[in-house]
């Protein structure tokens, strides 16, 4: 099977990001998740205390994570507003130490503008935004700073209630959401080979919203930017396998593998070193590597 009969053409599929280089034509990134917030949904605060954030760091990256994504601020609705020196705190420490013991591609997850720009001075290489760079001076600051950043769709935003989401065609009008905020993003000056885009599985979406972008993931890989997926353990695996937060290790592997078949080329996960085997092996039966350790045969 040919891996390049699958999937539509990727803008600048051969990046370079941070300190390492990817072939999204024939590679897929593993983007660790390492919350530094006391509410996060799978990690319940374990990664808020700043040696907890940087350890889980470290290991995320022994344990084959190409990348780490380091956030401060949960995108729930149910938690209180913090102040953006709040949010500085939390993630720039965990940033500048990470960088200092790693060339593995760090993100900032974060929605505001001053936040992005802190954790850039600080050694960030990306700005995973799931606002869709909709605060204002967000795109300017990555498009002066030269960083990659994800866009991402939602309809509220980080901490803003959205009750009964509802869609006329969930795919269609994320597609579209997708492309006004690139359009955006390239008007302010990010480069086309600095964006990648997030159809925010369950950001804003129920259950029968999420299996259905991930059944027609295509649709959003089409658009031509590298697709990243965020579906570990969340609650459309959760609520389609009938598993609670701690038991969804497989099924978010099944959506993560059925995700790269139709395009999507980085995934945000919490288990690292099983993602890296899944993935691996996709890979290979795709085509786009060998075999580790293959043996001959001999007849």
């Amino acid at each position: 099977m040919s891996g390049e009969m699958l999937f539509p053409g990727i803008i600048s599929p051969v990046r370079r990001i941070g300190r390492r280089e990817f072939d999204f034509e024939r590679q897929v990134a593993i983007m660790a998740i390492v919350n530094r917030t006391p509410n996060s949904f799978h990690d319940q605060g374990r990664t808020y205390a700043l040696e907890s954030a940087v350890a889980a760091a470290a290991k995320a990256v022994a344990d084959g994570a190409d990348w780490v994504d380091i956030g401060g601020y949960a995108f729930s609705a149910d938690q209180a507003q913090i102040a953006v020196e709040a949010e500085i705190e939390r993630v720039v420490p965990v940033i500048a130490e990470v960088r200092a013991a790693t060339d593995a591609v760090i993100s900032v997850d974060t929605h505001r503008a001053e936040v992005a720009r802190a954790a850039i001075e600080a050694g960030a290489d990306v700005i995973n935004d799931t606002n869709g760079l909709r605060e204002p001076g967000m795109a300017e600051v990555a498009a002066v700073a030269g960083v990659s950043v994800v866009v991402t769709h939602s309809l509220g935003g980080p901490g803003q209630r959205v009750s009964r989401p509802s869609y006329a065609d969930v795919v269609s009008e994320v597609a579209d959401f997708l492309r006004e905020r690139v359009s955006h993003a390239l008007k302010a000056g990010i480069a086309a080979d600095k964006i990648i885009i997030d159809p925010g599985h369950d950001l804003n979406k129920n259950t029968f919203h999420s299996l259905e972008l991930t059944r027609r993931l295509e649709e959003i890989t089409a658009i031509g930017y590298p697709t990243l997926v965020a579906l570990s353990n969340k609650d459309f695996i959760g609520e389609t396998l009938d598993r609670p937060q701690g038991e969804r290790k497989e099924g978010t592997i099944a959506a993560n593998v059925v995700s790269i078949i139709k395009g999507a080329r980085i995934l945000r996960v919490h288990d690292v070193a099983a993602t890296v085997a899944s993935v691996r092996m996709t890979e290979a039966v795709l085509g786009w590597r060998g075999p580790i350790a293959p043996v001959h045969n001999l007849v």
